[in-house]
């Protein structure tokens, strides 16, 4: 019974349909083609979002909590990572666990999100794709919560969903050179327009190339990206797109793991500093390089019913070779780390596939607009490597680096096994859209996830999950709406007693309200949410260690629970010459049950309770081509993910938390003609900050002053 109302709410699109009155012949000014604007007027502001839906959805007639980063809005925040264009976005916590060039990392409501790529699942295993260049992208949407019944296996942080930039029929190109700190150099290019006389075939072309250094000695940040796309219109009716993308970065391990002592704690040598490089030169590197060829099929069947089919196959390689002190603690002087040497050849192919059917239909006072999809992933993943504690001492304060003999090569590899895994799903969503007043979502999905089913110990993990939401649209533009998602999350093994573990679920009640204000370009969200995940694994109770069936007294049982409740405000205003984008966010995550001493009650690790934000650019008419900007993002303190333990008075686990910190940017540009030309810094006061510490030992910083001097040429 749990999913009747959804199963019942979809159904209803196709009751009535066959008794349904003909439409009465309409005036052509009837016929004129509705024209929905989905940018503001400086292009900062995205009103719609194919995220929630899968479809061109309005935010405000959206009944879950997104947020859409334009390419303008991106730009304006001078992002030089897709992690750097995060960090004013409501209840989400940019780089938890400080600079990292492997990747960007975030986290929403607690937890990681899982990362899209135009609808479409972009990283399978770890450490074995490229970085996206911001640049490449026209926006990022950022759904917030469960969200599997869309998008199939995620976390319940939700979804970040990048958006590849595309062909456009007008002409246009830019050409961007950038000089930084860190004796940063940058140069890129973007060129769109038809190809042909009629518009009919379009074409694009997004190059960049980047030579640059970080905060952390020794370790580059280089990168090379060819995305040339193209859209043919076959016919009125059918539309090919085709996007290929080469990118190549070459790096290292910014993040260096530092001991508690030193950082966050007092050590009597002072602070670690955040530039310190663990690892070895010469032989530390991240290098990665992958090619995706990306597929869009759209094909209207009638003015009502389309067809959709987007199809991607990416093969992508990391050379990682790395030194990094473990266990993350001083050596009795108080100086030095024991340091552990780590190489992975990884590789990861994969191809992800995802059919849907759009379709309109009325039934009576009842608008219905219906997605019915069927998505598919194929992923091969590879991962040799070595793993030794033969990196040596090195002085965190007087490092002396090529003192290692005979370090370990490719040849040392050891050749694990690969992994296969296969998930295919059945989607079905209804938004219904009664008397024009009255929005009700309804979703319902089944999933089928395989690892390995070559093996013959192989199993499937089954889910079905489910979405529900109701909103009011009031006339004024307010739009108060509650609603329930789930999401889940296969797990491989079997638990202490034998048996196949099931997949890690979750259950959310929002509530919340988003007003457009009629006549403006406002944009004003407010949601309050409860998020909870069972089936996480937790260790044996004392009562189940002498149960007959037990096999393994070391093993898990999925009795654990985490929560994760909060409130998430964010407001998008915009004047004649002021632009404001903040955010405010109130989140306590926890793990709620948990057979675990020193884990039941403790705050989910590295998130912070309350974040907040403010970016204000003006641009005055008084001075014309002139542009200022300035944002404001605080960080409150952030816990070990441990919980206060005492026992007969004596205390045996006191939770370690980071202090709050406040940082600043700024921006300053100029138009001319063509060209404009522009000054950004992020964290201005080079505030030194640690973004979070594990209760495994260590510590992340994170990222110092980063200033550019950027211009642009527009064609």
């Amino acid at each position: 019974m749990k999913y009747s109302l959804l199963a019942a709410s979809l159904s209803a699109a196709l009751i009535g349909q066959a008794a349904a009155a003909a439409p009465a012949p309409v005036s052509p000014e009837e016929q004129e083609i509705e024209v929905i604007t989905v940018k503001s007027q400086r292009g900062l502001i995205s009103y719609v979002s194919a995220s929630g839906a899968k479809s061109d959805t309005p935010i405000i007639e959206t009944p879950l909590s997104v947020s859409v980063l334009t390419e303008e809005r991106i730009t304006d925040l001078g992002a030089l990572t897709v992690q750097d264009a995060l960090g004013y976005v409501a209840g989400l916590y940019n780089g938890p666990y400080g600079l990292d060039t492997r990747g960007d990392w975030a986290q929403i409501r607690g937890v990681s999100p899982v990362q899209y790529l135009d609808g479409l699942k972009s990283l399978f295993g770890f450490y074995n794709n490229v970085r996206i260049a911001p640049y490449a992208l026209s926006q990022i949407e950022i759904l917030k919560g469960p969200s599997s019944v869309l998008y199939g296996q995620g976390s319940i942080g939700g979804i970040v969903n990048l958006v590849s930039k595309k062909p456009e029929p007008v002409p246009s190109g830019q050409v961007w050179l950038q000089l930084g700190n860190y004796s940063r150099q940058q140069l890129a290019a973007d060129w769109t327009g038809p190809l042909n006389s009629d518009a009919a075939v379009q074409g694009r072309l997004v190059a960049l190339w980047r030579d640059s250094d970080t905060q952390t000695d020794f370790v580059p940040d280089n990168s090379k990206v060819l995305a040339p796309s193209v859209s043919w219109q076959l016919s009125d009716a059918t539309k090919l797109t085709v996007l290929l993308n080469w990118q190549q970065n070459e790096s290292g391990s910014s993040t260096q793991f530092f001991p508690h002592k030193g950082t966050i704690l007092a050590n009597e040598f002072g602070q670690i500093p955040s530039n310190r490089f663990v690892s070895e030169p010469g032989f530390d590197k991240y290098d990665t390089e992958q090619v995706a060829l990306t597929t869009i099929l759209e094909h209207d069947l009638s003015a009502d019913w389309q067809l959709r089919f987007a199809s991607r196959y990416s093969d992508s390689h990391a050379d990682y070779r790395t030194m990094y002190g473990w266990p993350p603690v001083l050596q009795a002087d108080n100086r030095s780390v024991n340091r552990v040497v780590y190489l992975s050849d990884a590789t990861a192919r994969a191809l992800t596939s995802d059919l849907q059917l759009h379709g309109k239909l009325e039934t009576g006072l009842i608008e219905h607009n219906l997605v019915v999809g069927f998505d598919y992933q194929n992923a091969y993943t590879d991962n040799d490597s070595y793993y030794a504690a033969t990196g040596g001492l090195l002085d965190l304060y007087n490092p002396q680096y090529g003192l290692v003999a005979n370090l370990p090569t490719t040849a040392d590899l050891v050749d694990y096994p690969s992994s296969k895994t296969y998930q295919s799903g059945l989607y079905l969503q209804n938004n219904m859209k009664i008397a024009e007043k009255w929005l009700l979502s309804a979703a319902l999905r089944r999933d089928k996830a395989t690892t390995n089913p070559e093996l013959t110990a192989a199993a499937s993990q089954y889910a079905t999950t489910g979405r529900l939401g109701l909103m009011y649209l009031f006339e004024q533009g307010i739009s108060p709406y509650i609603s329930y998602s789930e999401s889940f999350e296969p797990l491989l093994g079997t638990d202490a007693f034998g048996k196949a573990f099931v997949p890690r679920t979750a259950e959310q009640i929002e509530a919340g309200i988003k007003y457009q204000p009629k006549g403006t370009e406002h944009l004003l969200t407010a949601a309050v949410f409860e998020i909870t995940e069972q089936n996480r694994t937790t260790s044996l109770a004392a009562g189940q260690l002498n149960d007959p069936a037990l096999i393994n007294p070391n093993g898990q049982i999925q009795s654990g629970e985490a929560t994760a409740k909060g409130v998430e405000l964010e407001a998008q205003l915009a004047w004649r010459d002021l632009d404001i984008y903040a955010s405010y966010a109130f989140i306590d995550a926890y793990v709620s049950r948990s057979n675990r001493i020193g884990e039941q009650g403790a705050t989910l690790a590295a998130q912070p309770e309350q974040l907040a934000s403010i970016w204000a650019t003006w641009r005055p008419a008084a001075l014309d081509g002139w542009q200022f900007g300035a944002g404001v993002r605080y960080v409150g303190e952030t816990s070990d993910g441990t919980a206060f333990v005492q026992q007969n008075g004596v205390v045996l686990n006191q939770p370690l938390t980071t202090a709050s910190y406040t940082l600043f940017d700024a921006m300053l540009g100029y138009d001319f003609g063509r060209y404009s030309v522009s000054l950004q810094a992020h964290n201005l006061t080079d505030k030194t900050v640690i973004t979070s510490c594990l209760a495994r030992g260590d510590c992340f910083y994170g990222q110092q002053r980063t200033l550019t001097a950027n211009l642009r040429y527009n064609f």
